[in-house]
């Protein structure tokens, strides 16, 4: 039997109330609910810690708010009949200022006893990332005021930029990449001033009053060099104590302080290739014995290294053909813990990143991927028991005694950071991604579809089909498709509610978000169908998502459109180049010349082309460089790029700008400053979004709703 959705799933208590409250008034709501203290004391803050510890008060006031929507529910029905319109030409309910103003970018999450920690990103405050505190009775503020910005730059993609002790805590700032410290009462100092270093993936060694963590120095000519390196906590003073690698990260001390386990790979391997797990003693005056291999290797992933409470080593590994959790014990030797096709890892493009931790009895708390949706459970010995979540997407899950912190979205609700009660399965929403809600009439959910491609083999992704309760299409048409190709390329795309995909949907485009041959949580030899053919298997895939959905009458074959940002957009060039089949494309900040990219690129990703396209130089690279093939292009694109982009230079999409205009072909460019690779400034973020329909809505005939500033077309007909 299906069990009812839960119809108060994802609505926070707090959203309730502020909703009643806007729609009834103190007064009027303190009647209708008979709680007197609603109208003595009118606040949502002492309203919500009384609901909070008062069942009956919190049951009267779900009951009234599921009342007052199913309400307006009935209003808006009789209030709206849906109009016929063109695809493309829906009023929507997604602005993009609600995209770029009024959301977040959650990052990475923490604990630190019953309290919780997470940085968010605020495009409003021109991309700064802020270290964001929640106490265990709900209050929330900053730990970093402006100008900080929690944010490193090691490997250019970041993460671990900041760790909390019961004294003091410590985060990289964006503009100088050194440590700062932070105390209660006292304002942030930097504790680390050596221009040049960039640091992050912190852990405190208490025991040597210290902190551990990676650094890179770029003070050299060449290449940076990456090292493990203690820093006094006394001084800042800073001091080596693994080097020889090319990549480091997950310094991690034992609970006993004994004990020091990391990471370390070298070229050409990227970490979801090939990692090495190291252990050493942590002698008393700080220095290191000799390291033994724990796991790892050329052909396998390690991810994760975490201590238990016990002092047992686990960490996740993918030598089975799926990260698994395994085990240190006593005798050296590693066994899996629950062996199953599933991942518990993902790929380490940022510091940090974390899918297990323990509780206070010791058991581990998890979350994993199988066939593209995330399950939370415990691995408690050998028994895997699963904790019902709405989420199908779970990311950066921290365990506290008896809660965990996640960042969750389902297939209708934005990705959030929420806490979960391990003993009740009690849901707390502390942040949402976004501020704008949408009326369930208007939502598009995933269809997660399977569909067959070259090789006799098969692909994944997500289909939406548009949705907008004021509107239809035409009757006689199909609606134009949007295909999406992740970044990465080693990545993946989930089930999850995004604003930014409701954008589209909600004026009448369908979308196609795939998981082609390559992304991650498939297992590895999924993942692996994309060595050395970077290029072909992405493009493949992007091309039969499209003609399944074309041949299921979900879509019009005249209007396909492919879009990808970074390796996503490498991917939409080539499709647009390679294939005549795609009418138009959208790349955002992609690559188009892969010779260039080798040549330019940052050290992380400097030999990340080895495994996708072969060893270099190779001729390979210019046959699959979308811009010296710019004779076989025959649509329309747009090309969107950050200037201060390190990972794919502005060279790339302006080499690829003047070929195509030099073809005759619609083109349009444009640069935006003080942006890297990814964008965050919430104008840029605007500005692309609306740029992006506008040139769309050009190609294809139709007038966007929005008011937007017309985009030069270069080689447009009829340009305006």
């Amino acid at each position: 039997m299906t069990q009812a959705k839960n119809p108060l799933h994802g609505v926070t208590l707090e959203a309730m109330l502020n909703e009643l409250v806007a729609h009834f008034g103190w007064p009027a709501l303190g009647r209708q609910i008979s709680i007197k203290s609603f109208t003595v004391d009118p606040s949502i803050a002492s309203s919500l810690k009384f609901l909070r510890k008062t069942p009956w008060a919190r049951e009267k006031v779900e009951g009234l708010y599921l009342y007052m929507r199913r309400a307006q529910a009935r209003t808006e029905r009789d209030r709206f009949v849906p109009v016929e319109a063109p695809f493309g030409s829906w009023a929507s309910p997604v602005s993009a200022d609600a995209i770029a103003g009024a959301s977040i970018r959650l990052g990475q999450l923490g604990v630190l006893g019953r309290d919780i920690l997470w940085t968010e990103g605020r495009p409003q405050e021109q991309g700064r990332n802020a270290l964001v505190w929640c106490s265990d009775d709900g209050r929330v503020q900053d730990l970093t005021p402006a100008p900080l910005n929690v944010r490193s730059r090691v490997h250019e993609y970041g993460g671990g930029a900041f760790k909390l002790g019961p004294r003091a805590g410590f985060i990289v700032n964006d503009a100088d990449q050194q440590i700062w410290r932070l105390r209660a009462g006292v304002a942030p100092q930097a504790l680390t001033a050596l221009p040049g270093m960039r640091h992050a993936d912190i852990e405190i060694d208490a025991a040597h009053k210290r902190l551990i963590c990676v650094r890179e120095d770029h003070t050299g000519s060449g290449e940076a060099v990456t090292t493990l390196v203690a820093v006094s906590l006394a001084n800042g003073a800073e001091r080596v104590l693994v080097s020889g690698a090319d990549f480091y990260a997950s310094p991690r001390v034992s609970p006993d302080g004994r004990s020091l386990a990391w990471l370390s790979w070298d070229h050409p391997d990227m970490p979801w290739d090939g990692t090495t797990l190291w252990l050493a003693e942590l002698h008393p005056d700080g220095t290191l014995g000799t390291p033994a291999r724990v796991a790892g290797g050329a052909d396998e992933s390690i991810f994760q290294p975490s201590w238990s409470p016990r002092g047992e080593l686990h960490f996740v590994s993918d030598r089975s053909g799926w990260w698994n959790l395994y085990r240190r014990d006593a005798e050296g030797q590693v066994p899996a813990l629950h062996p199953m096709a599933a991942e518990f890892g993902r790929p380490q493009w940022a510091f940090a990143t974390s899918s297990y931790g323990f509780d206070g009895r010791g058991r581990i708390v998890c979350t994993f991927t199988k066939d593209g949706r995330s399950t939370l459970a415990v691995l408690d010995g050998e028994r895997l028991e699963i904790i019902a979540t709405p989420f199908c997407a779970i990311g950066e899950l921290q365990v506290g005694d008896d809660f965990v912190v996640l960042l969750g979205a389902s297939e209708t609700t934005p990705e959030s950071v929420v806490r979960l009660a391990l003993a009740s399965g009690a849901l707390t929403v502390l942040r949402s991604s976004t501020r704008t809600t949408l009326a369930s009439e208007d939502v598009s959910a995933a269809e997660a579809i399977t569909f067959p491609t070259e090789g006799g083999l098969s692909a994944h992704a997500f289909y939406y089909a548009p949705v907008n309760r004021r509107f239809h299409g035409p009757a006689d048409e199909r609606p134009p498709l949007i295909v999406v190709s992740h970044g990465g390329p080693t990545g993946a795309t989930d089930a999850g509610f995004r604003l930014a995909l409701q954008y589209w949907t909600s004026r009448g485009f369908a979308i196609v978000d795939v998981n082609y041959g390559g992304s991650s949580g498939y297992g590895r030899a999924y993942r692996e169908r994309l060595a050395g053919a970077w290029g072909v298997v992405d493009v493949d895939d992007a091309v039969n998502a499209a003609r399944f959905l074309i041949a299921r009458g979900d879509v019009d074959a005249q209007r396909v459109v492919i879009r990808g940002s970074s390796a996503g957009g490498y991917t939409a060039l080539c499709a647009l180049t390679f294939r005549n089949f795609f009418k138009a494309g959208a790349s955002l900040y992609g690559i188009g010349d892969l010779e260039a990219l080798v040549r330019d690129t940052h050290k992380f990703e400097s030999r990340y082309l080895d495994r996708l396209i072969g060893p270099f130089p190779s001729p390979r690279y210019r046959e699959r460089s979308p811009v010296h093939h710019t004779e076989r292009l025959a649509s329309p694109m747009i090309l969107l790029q950050g200037a201060e982009d390190k990972a794919v230079p502005p060279a790339q999409a302006e080499a690829m700008y003047a070929a195509v205009r030099a073809k005759g072909l619609p083109v349009a460019y444009l640069l935006f400053e003080g942006e890297q690779h990814g964008f965050r400034r919430a104008a840029t973020i605007k500005r692309a979004l609306e740029a992006e329909l506008y040139f769309y809505g050009r190609v294809f005939g139709f007038t966007p709703a929005d008011a937007i500033e017309p985009v030069t077309i270069e080689n447009l007909p009829n340009q305006v």
